[in-house]
């Protein structure tokens, strides 16, 4: 039974636990987390054949899901038909499958539901983690995690085993439930806690505290027993329609809205939860009062006169607390904690654009702890967004480490507008984190050539050379964004005006477009820290939208191909445009020079010199007919 329970952790990439051993391991990368972002980036470093393990306190991949969402449902979408087969373009629209070789871990391949079930979830990354044989050490909890005598980073599991590593990885994400402390708390009922079933709010009236989609989740599946339910946060709700943010409240989850605005007792206000005091009643129920910040004694309570026509002024039964997650820094030593941030970014670790934490060097964050960079702008803080983070991630450490180039094609400038079409139709990590990665397009040999670079953090631009091996002056940047000022909680829009369709107007273009910037010389330090809110990239020497398309298809040759093409030939002062062989013979007949198209192939790669050989080569290669 023993070699049998051995020889299945070994096929599933699992170490044993060696549990009490107080044994000691070194391995140059270790990741804490074994969650989704943890299993992306340990598919990469195995697939590199780095020295690594994945670190997961319990006993199998992605716990989390084990758990929550609490009503069982996904909202991260799975579209299993696009009406294409091309496997990065469907992408796209499959936000749960992580990326790797195996065709088979699709997820589309194990669930049929739009929004799926959270236990499909687990199995997925089971079979994830088994398939790729990714090494992972389950039931292991770190902590004391510190700085060594010889720099690096050492730490403990609940075994007294003790393991060290040149770089460690943080990708616990967000699992800590934001608990603020107020007067009456140990009233509130946690969502981490709260009975998920309906008839456990039979006849109640109930107070929701948070406005996301874990409050949305939970009072659509018990606003058909309660008698009320009212919802309280200090901003206003934030609908992912409007702001175009996965993580705002999604349609899926708004029912409380329609009872809300159909007077059906139900109802969504707003106040400051951290002035909030609850007092029990003697008949058990649970009364809102509050506090003012600047005059602590001062609080609105029944007796008041402004109580007359409070909102909030009859009791509950029950008050749930669903204010969403935080970094957990526990697993540190006092002298090693990460950082928090600041503001609407408090939750996060602070952290530079290379995923890097600003406190210790060879420190970095994967996955939804990576959020705060592009917190509320793109997909970063989800499964969909993260995959491609975390690949970013590891291709910076590659170069740093390894010196292992950011992998790249080259090609004549030439064949540079096919390569750019093909790219903002297909790719699928550029269309998920529009505004944070873009391609870079490194201009060589006089504009001749080019060196593409894909999915690279824009934010360190400044540093492409630095950060990927690349020696960088002249960049294309191909980006993908929405319009600047048509996203947001409030905006109409669903307006008449709300498109446009004329490629002179592609600037005006609101809905997820192709953006490109042409820098004659790399942006300074200094230019990516003073960007105005509304800008994604620093004013470039030229700038090209290319207009929205209802069927985000940028494929057609007067709308989109042509301008694109005028760009370019603006960049490079020569014509683009591409030619049959038979056109290049035609005109080589008639002029003395050809187009930069028939040079480059039908010469230059021919040890050709003039019209009249390209002429001879081509009648000798039984191209005319």
């Amino acid at each position: 039974m023993i070699l049998a329970a051995y020889f299945f952790a070994c096929i599933c990439g699992q170490e044993s636990d060696g549990q009490g051993t107080g044994v000691h391991k070194h391995w140059d990368y270790i990741v804490i987390g074994g969650g989704p972002a943890g299993l992306q980036l340990g598919h990469f470093l195995k697939k590199s054949n780095r020295d690594y393990v994945i670190m997961e306190r319990n006993g199998i991949p992605g716990s989390f899901f084990a758990t929550y969402p609490r009503h069982d449902m996904l909202i991260s979408i799975n579209k299993r038909h696009t009406g294409k087969t091309n496997t990065e373009f469907n992408l796209r629209h499959d936000w749960n499958s992580l990326l790797s070789d195996d065709p088979s871990l699709s997820f589309t391949r194990y669930s049929k539901d739009f929004f799926p079930h959270r236990k499909v979830m687990v199995d997925y990354l089971r079979d994830y983690q088994q398939k790729l044989g990714l090494s992972v050490r389950f039931n292991t909890e770190i902590s004391n995690i510190r700085r060594d005598a010889n720099a690096e980073f050492a730490m403990e599991d609940q075994h007294n085993n003790t393991y060290s590593c040149r770089y460690l990885i943080l990708a616990t994400g967000l699992w800590k439930p934001n608990t603020p402390d107020f007067v009456g708390s140990e009233y509130v009922e946690g969502y981490e806690e709260v009975p998920i079933d309906a008839d456990d709010f039979e006849g109640q009236s109930v107070l929701i505290l948070g406005r996301g989609n874990a409050a949305f989740e939970v009072a659509d599946r018990i606003y058909g027993s309660t008698n009320l339910i009212h919802m309280m946060s200090r901003s206003r709700v934030r609908l992912s329609w409007a702001t175009h943010y996965v993580g705002d409240l999604r349609a899926v989850n708004n029912g409380l809205l329609d009872t809300y605005q159909l007077k059906s007792l139900d109802g969504v206000l707003e106040a400051p939860i951290e002035e909030l005091r609850v007092v029990k009643t003697e008949d058990g129920k649970l009364r809102l009062e509050f506090t003012s910040p600047d005059h602590a004694s001062s609080s609105l309570k029944p007796d008041d006169p402004d109580f007359d026509n409070f909102a909030l002024r009859e009791p509950y039964d029950r008050i749930i607390r669903c204010l969403g997650w935080e970094y957990e820094p526990g697993i540190f030593n006092s002298q090693t904690k990460m950082s928090k941030g600041h503001g609407r970014k408090r939750k996060y670790p602070v952290i530079g654009h290379n995923y890097e934490s600003v406190d210790f060097p060879g420190m970095y964050v994967a996955g939804t702890l990576s959020h705060s960079l592009d917190f509320r702008k793109s997909a970063g803080g989800f499964l969909h967004g993260f995959r491609y983070t975390v690949r970013a991630l590891h291709r910076l450490l590659e170069w740093k480490n390894h010196q292992v180039a950011w992998p790249s094609a080259s090609g004549l400038t030439s064949d540079l507008l096919t390569r750019i079409m093909k790219r903002i139709n297909e790719a699928s990590g550029i269309y998920q984190m529009f505004f944070m990665l873009g391609d870079v397009i490194i201009l060589r040999s006089n504009r001749q050539e080019y060196t593409y670079l894909e999915e690279f953090p824009l934010h360190l631009l400044h540093q492409v050379e630095e950060q990927t091996g690349h020696p960088a002056d002249e960049v294309i940047v191909v980006s993908l964004e929405y319009g600047a000022n048509f996203s947001g909680a409030g905006n109409d829009i669903f307006r008449a005006d709300r498109a446009t369709g004329e490629p002179s107007e592609g600037h005006m273009s609101n809905f997820l477009h192709p953006v490109f910037y042409f820098y004659k010389s790399l942006p300074s330090a200094e230019d990516m820290e003073n960007l105005f809110p509304h800008e994604n990239l620093p004013r470039p020497d030229r700038l090209h939208h290319m207009v929205e398309d209802f069927l985000t298809n940028w494929d057609a040759p007067k709308s989109h191909i042509l301008p694109l093409r005028r760009f370019l030939e603006n960049i490079f002062n020569q014509d683009e445009r591409q030619f049959f062989s038979h056109e290049c013979f035609e005109m080589g007949m008639k002029f003395d020079h050809l187009p930069p198209f028939c040079n480059r192939f039908y010469m230059a790669g021919r040890g050709l010199d003039s019209a009249s050989s390209l002429m001879e080569h081509i009648k000798a290669s039984d191209m005319l007919v």
